[in-house]
């Protein structure tokens, strides 16, 4: 059992985090959705990058997200304060970019070997498949879980993010799945 932390410090100053999986996971898209969420749940300034490269067909992947009250003059992630990680390969690769005491979030449907005892564990990909039909949309379920464990950003917000970015006919099983992720993090969290 993950040893959780207590509180959740969000700085004013600079928040920094990676969305991290393997290529195909959707890590781009929930990074643009992110931003797209801080931006319309208050006065932050808020820029998404990216990596392209063979890591779109496969291996990990990551795209991040930084959050400042003032402007960012540089938009790549130094030192993460949150770090999700989809897959073992991600996280192997990644949680060396981690602040100390930074926040981890594994999907432990796909992760098994973990570097340290503090972090949330969430089977986002095993909930995806069995309560909506499709491990399309754990990505989705990780940021309503991002939402609850952080308060970066409303649940209002990203579902308006999410549902202007995906596919038509899609709403459905996008809106679930937010709601998933974030009642995880919430159960989680009384605990």
């Amino acid at each position: 059992m993950a040893k959780l932390l207590d509180k959740i410090e969000i700085p004013h100053d600079r928040f920094e985090i990676r969305l991290s999986g393997s290529g195909g996971q959707g890590m781009i898209f929930g990074s643009v959705v992110l931003c797209e969420a801080v931006g319309q749940s208050g006065n932050k300034s808020v820029v998404q990058s990216q990596s392209y490269g063979p890591e779109a067909r496969g291996g990990a992947s990551k795209a991040d997200v930084v959050i400042s009250d003032s402007e960012i003059y540089y938009p790549k992630a130094m030192k993460l304060d949150l770090l999700l990680a989809m897959t073992q390969e991600s996280l192997d690769k990644y949680f060396g970019d981690l602040k100390d005491h930074g926040v981890l979030i594994i999907d432990t449907s796909l992760v098994t070997d973990f570097p340290t005892d503090e972090y949330y564990g969430i089977e986002f990909t095993r909930l995806a498949r069995n309560e909506i039909g499709s491990i399309v949309v754990a990505n989705v379920m990780a940021l309503g879980a991002i939402c609850a464990l952080t308060g970066l950003f409303t649940k209002e917000a990203l579902t308006t993010a999410v549902l202007a970015r995906a596919p038509k006919g899609t709403e459905d099983r996008n809106k679930k799945a937010i709601e998933i992720g974030f009642d995880e993090a919430m159960k989680i969290k009384k605990k």
